[in-house]
């Protein structure tokens, strides 16, 4: 029996449909388990038994699902499938993917599913976010201010909650702060959002995409079909082109945000004032309050707000605007805000030294904005690089280092950008052979540290060497930080 997906949503009967769940993780739980609810024939197959997979593997097949994990499960896809639905971080060149393109069946990401699975009485807008960094501060800073606004809203998507989990929520959500990253725009292509932003773009990725190019496209996908909103950076001009390519619905506005006096359909900072010349009557003439800088500072120690901890609050107050919140709730949100755990987080004071964990700055261009903040930097990172460049960061920041604590398996590449762009700063490296590798770089930054200097966990790259993930390392830096200050 053939099968009409793009006919089939959250009313439909799904029974005939033959899905394959590739990944069995946050995101592929949540997708099978969501098949499963609405009756489709679902298999699961993971190579991984790690973390809670035996456990939603018995859960979902006491369902009447087929759950396979282990080795080789993911060599072959099933004879009779009619959609495969894979998990973000499976790259198009994986064999289940290949094979699926060469037999014609269709391939979604959880993303996807959730467009096609939302509620047809009360489908909550999908006020989206995307950009290669800030999404996760930007997203949450956007849920604060529509909670603040009195609506019924949670973050989702990439930021840990899978978007088909919100959507199907049995009590329906007034509108969803959507965090995407570029894997899952890659399988989405329904998706209509109510408005989007694109935050920024810079080489990240690599390791998965063939290019840049490939990687931009995909950001660029989050204002396909946008219905009111694309809010993109003005200080990007690659977001402003990717506005300019998309294809959205007739009527849809761009809106740009940047750190400087906002022109008009803009939102922007006049002095120390967030001010929107976008959603006001007169744009021409007149500009609404939306906040102060004082409202982003970090209310425990006075910290002010670093430059892109403003732009991600100018893009969340874009695009709550947009859904027509008051300028009050926008402030009232951007004061309950916190940022997460390993942002820009300062574990201690001492001897006129700061410490600073930006653990979660796994990339060059988050690398750059955490430096940004600082005038003198004891500067520690390295790890996984994903194929990225660190050339542009060293040259732009170069004036800012003190020194240079490298540890990780990709350190080599840094190293060799300070080489080129930054021959006199001090570098040290941590070897692969230290037994606690973030001991000693902080043993090493605090022999060098003074009176004024910040000594930064902001790596640049990924973690997995040699943590867990990124809060681990965080986590890590920081322990190590008390132990050595006291």
């Amino acid at each position: 029996m053939s099968v009409d997906l793009d006919a089939l949503g959250r009313a439909d009967d799904w029974s005939p449909v033959r899905a394959v769940v590739a990944g069995f993780g946050v995101s592929g739980f949540a997708a099978a388990d969501s098949l499963v609810h609405m009756g489709a024939q679902v298999t699961v197959l993971d190579e991984s038994e790690a973390g809670d997979r035996p456990e939603h593997a018995t859960l979902l097949g006491v369902l009447g699902a087929d759950v396979r994990l282990g080795a080789g499960t993911t060599a072959t896809l099933p004879d009779d499938v009619d959609v495969l639905v894979t998990s973000p971080g499976w790259a198009p060149s994986s064999p289940l993917l290949a094979q699926a393109r060469a037999r014609g069946v269709p391939i979604w990401g959880e993303v996807e599913l959730a467009w096609r699975l939302r509620d047809p009485e009360r489908p909550a807008p999908w006020l989206a976010v995307t950009g290669t960094n800030g999404k996760t501060s930007t997203v949450q800073m956007l849920a604060s201010i529509l909670r603040a606004a009195g609506l019924r809203t949670v973050a989702c998507g990439n930021i840990g909650l899978p978007i088909v989990q919100a959507v199907m929520d049995p009590e329906p959500y007034d509108v969803l702060a959507v965090e995407l990253s570029s894997f899952q725009l890659h399988y989405t292509s329904s998706m209509s959002a109510e408005s989007a932003a694109v935050l920024n773009v810079a080489d990240d990725h690599l390791d998965w995409y063939p290019d840049l190019a490939a990687y931009v496209a995909d950001k660029g996908r989050v204002y396909e079909q946008v219905q009111r909103a694309c809010v993109y950076n003005v200080a990007d001009p690659v977001t402003e082109q990717l506005v300019r390519d998309a294809d959205v619905v007739e009527g849809a506005r761009a809106i740009g945000f940047t750190l400087g006096t906002p022109q008009p359909g803009m939102v922007g900072l006049v002095d120390d004032v967030l001010a929107d010349r976008a959603f006001v009557a007169d744009r021409a003439t007149s500009a609404a309050e939306l906040g102060t800088l004082a409202d982003l500072t970090d209310p425990t120690d006075g910290t002010p707000p670093a430059p892109h901890v403003v732009a991600n609050a100018l893009a969340a107050a874009a695009l709550a605007r947009a859904h027509g919140v008051a300028p009050a709730a926008v402030r009232d949100g951007l004061r309950a805000w916190r940022p997460d755990a390993h942002r820009i987080a300062v574990v201690a004071q001492r001897d006129g030294v700061t410490w600073v964990d930006d653990s979660k700055a796994t990339n060059p261009h988050a690398a750059a904005s955490s430096l940004a903040a600082y005038p003198s930097v004891v500067w520690v990172a390295g790890g996984l690089a994903k194929g990225a460049d660190f050339d542009d960061l060293v040259r732009t920041r170069a004036d800012r280092l003190r020194a240079v604590i490298l540890l990780g398996r990709d350190r080599a590449v840094i190293a060799a950008a300070l080489e080129r762009h930054a021959p006199d700063v001090p570098v040290i490296e941590v070897g692969d052979g230290e037994d606690d590798p973030m001991d000693r770089a902080v043993e090493a930054a605090a022999g060098i540290a003074g009176d004024g200097d910040t000594v930064l966990l902001a790596p640049g790259c990924a973690s997995f060497d040699q943590f867990t993930d990124y809060a681990a390392r965080g986590d890590a830096f920081a322990a190590a930080v008390r132990r050595r200050t006291g």
